[in-house]
């Protein structure tokens, strides 16, 4: 969870765009951030893939009023509301976009190409959004934002304690580095939200990215993978059973604040 997922960017600056606070063009910049290209395919009306710009403007016209974000695991569909299909190929992306008014939603494919290892310039990545039928509903549990806000207080706390517990706060050489990458990115004063949002939304996202940070930073303290410096398989079992709570915790939050500026227009009438 220290990466923003993608997910998040494009109904951020979706959401933006289809209120009339930004351009086409800005919020196909914001989308694609530092990927090479976006591309949604299986989009009504188009008979092969179209860029973000385009496939904004057709799912605006094909009704949509808004973008919600889902990003479910196995045994937590957080975010979805079927059909099958469609919650099938988003368990497997583990993040996906609905859109509010046109029953359509996108899960992202991506493919790299570049060294082994590489990243920044040094790796291509282009980003296929499969555009497939969803239903209407109330996604699920998706808490409000100030539930996920109270909640995210307290998964903090538990997620210190667990990697004190662990003795894995801040140890070993790959989570130094994680923890130095989030600590820049949040430094460099990087816009959240798209306009548009409650500063709310933005509080609670910036907290649920913190949190998501600590999980992340608990897994791979030590430099040992996955299980961080854990060396047996009970060590690897608490840590796991620590984090777990506190990981969808910090899932439910980022839900929460990108799904806001839909809650609160819907809120308004």
């Amino acid at each position: 969870m220290l990466d923003e997922p993608r997910s998040g960017r494009l109904a951020s600056w979706g959401n933006a765009l289809l209120a009339g606070l930004v351009s086409p063009d800005e919020a196909a910049h914001r989308i694609a951030d530092d990927d090479a290209v976006h591309r949604v395919e299986g989009l009504p009306g188009e008979s092969s893939p179209v860029g973000l710009t385009l496939a904004l403007g057709r799912l605006r016209a094909l009704g949509a009023v808004g973008l919600r974000v889902a990003l479910p695991v196995p045994g937590h569909p957080l975010g979805l509301c079927g059909p099958p299909d469609f919650n099938a190929r988003a368990l497997e992306s583990e993040e996906a976009v609905l859109t509010v008014g046109a029953g359509l939603g996108l899960v992202p494919d991506v493919y790299e190409a570049g060294p082994e290892g590489g990243s920044g310039p040094d790796v291509h990545v282009e980003v296929v959004w499969h555009c497939l039928p969803v239903r209407e509903g109330p996604p699920a549990d998706v808490p409000s934002l100030g539930e996920a806000e109270r909640e995210l207080a307290e998964a903090l706390r538990e997620a210190t304690e667990a990697l004190s517990s662990l003795d894995v706060a801040g140890s070993g050489p790959v989570a130094q580095a994680a923890l130095e990458a989030y600590r820049a990115r949040a430094e460099a004063g990087r816009q959240v939200l798209a306009p548009g949002y409650p500063p709310r939304a933005v509080r609670v996202l910036e907290l649920a990215q913190r949190v998501g940070a600590l999980v992340d930073i608990a897994r791979q303290a030590g430099g040992d993978g996955e299980h961080g410096g854990a060396v047996s398989a009970s060590e690897i079992a608490a840590r796991a059973e620590a984090l777990r709570p506190v990981e969808r915790t910090a899932r439910r939050a980022q839900v929460a604040a990108y799904n806001a500026a839909v809650e609160e227009r819907e809120r308004r009438g």
